[in-house]
């Protein structure tokens, strides 16, 4: 990674992007050359980021394109691609970070509304994306998508189970994906454990230090952690990986502490 403009002349889409992971994997892009788009369902903060993204990365701000609306909305998906390609002239990288999580607690006492909406978000409109953007360019000139899973989807999480399984079915996606869309396009994931945003507070907040120390590296992971991976994974220095799940957890998966027992 030590060329810093690796994307120089590539456009990129980024789902979710106002603030967290999303707007870390943006401002990755944004370093390494790319134009990004980012999308977010709240149209000032997303406007706030669009700005800071640009001045964060020294470049004009017509290289960073807010998009708002809802991921699960099929028309906001296809005029993000259109508007993506009409503003920069391509759509080379897809990151589908977006995503929700509005059920807490055990399965059986789910509410099934719920679990719909975070597969419509997590899975559905990943996948509406990804046909988005094969509409409009990758599927004439190729390009490179990573979908922003979780360690969720590797292990049983206990307390947020139709994420954890909204993300495995992600990973499924990816594969297949990338089955369908060889050679010319690229599908990967990442599977981040908890990172140090918003969205993740419930799962940190309470005690950080403790949640931490459970972790071989000894901290919890933050944005950057995951755009760095992201935007190696959309560069031309992966070009004969697609397919894969790169996990960024710290090492959790392979402590002991977060092994079950027997």
């Amino acid at each position: 990674m030590t060329d810093l403009t690796p994307l120089a002349g590539r456009a990129a889409l980024v789902t979710g992007a106002s603030r967290g992971i999303g707007y870390g994997v943006a401002a990755a892009l944004l370093a390494r050359g790319a134009s990004v788009t980012i999308t977010g369902r709240r149209e000032p903060e997303l406007d706030t980021a669009a700005a800071e993204l640009a001045e964060g990365a020294g470049v004009d701000r017509g290289r960073v394109l807010a998009v708002p609306g809802n991921a699960g909305d099929a028309a906001h998906r296809a005029d993000a691609a259109d508007r993506t390609v009409a503003a920069f002239g391509s759509l080379d990288v897809l990151v589908n970070n977006a995503g929700i999580n509005p059920q807490y607690g055990p399965l059986v006492e789910a509410d099934l509304d719920a679990v719909r909406k975070i597969f419509d978000v997590n899975v559905v409109a990943a996948l509406g994306f990804v046909q988005q953007a094969h509409r409009v360019w990758m599927g004439a000139h190729g390009g490179a998508v990573v979908n922003v899973a979780s360690v969720g989807a590797l292990r049983p999480t206990g307390v947020i189970g139709a994420y954890g399984a909204s993300k495995a079915a992600l990973l499924a996606l990816t594969e297949e994906l990338a089955g369908q869309l060889g050679p010319g396009v690229r599908v990967n994931a990442v599977a981040p454990a908890v990172v140090k945003t918003r969205f993740a507070e419930a799962l940190y907040a309470h005690d950080e230090a403790a949640v931490a120390a459970g972790y071989p590296l000894g901290r919890l992971g933050v944005p950057a952690d995951v755009a760095e991976a992201v935007a190696f994974l959309v560069s031309d220095a992966a070009s004969w990986i697609t397919g894969a799940t790169l996990r960024i957890d710290g090492g959790s998966l392979s402590s002991a502490r977060h092994r079950p027992a027997g």
